[in-house]
């Protein structure tokens, strides 16, 4: 298996597991913060998908889906355009409401340009520097996995939401 094909598979996981975990979700349970204090359902799937989005638009030299095709608007969330949701306060983790279908939506407009990306580069391009802030300097290859390793993280959380149903 080539390095290609193995980014492309690990971030198709994580778009089956959106989708999975948006499958059957009513807004009372997409809202619903175990503890009273843990990030909703709604917030991780759109927060993993505005990380995916920023990460890989940025190192591909690309527009964000979220402007592109104006999810901005369409969220209409009380947060600047550019909120990726770090450092949210747990009144802005309550601001993060939107439907099953515009969070997957946006998530497949996401998964759709990250693996059009994809599908161009070569081996020798993971080794390209796209971030000169770090020492060592952020290689492609390093971006794409510390994208992945967030994104699945934030999946399986949302996933465990679900799971728990709501307390």
């Amino acid at each position: 298996m080539k390095t290609k094909e193995l980014l492309l598979d690990a971030f198709g996981r994580i778009r089956e597991t959106v989708a999975e975990t948006l499958d059957g979700v009513d807004n009372q349970l997409l809202a619903h913060r175990p503890s009273g204090t843990g990030n909703s359902i709604a917030w991780l799937i759109w927060h993993l998908g505005r990380v995916e989005d920023v990460q890989v638009a940025e190192v591909a030299g690309l527009e964000q889906a979220w402007t592109l095709h104006e999810f901005a608007g369409r969220f209409a969330l009380p947060l600047p355009a550019e909120d990726t949701g770090y450092g949210h306060s747990s009144a802005e983790v309550d601001a993060v409401q939107a439907r099953p279908d515009l969070l997957l939506e946006y998530y497949d407009a996401v998964h759709r340009q990250t693996v059009e990306f994809l599908q161009g580069i070569g081996e020798e391009d993971l080794d390209r520097i796209v971030d000169t802030d770090w020492d060592p300097p952020v290689t492609l290859g390093v971006r794409l996995v510390s994208t992945l390793a967030d994104c699945l993280q934030h999946v399986g959380q949302a996933a465990y939401v679900k799971g728990l149903g709501a307390e």
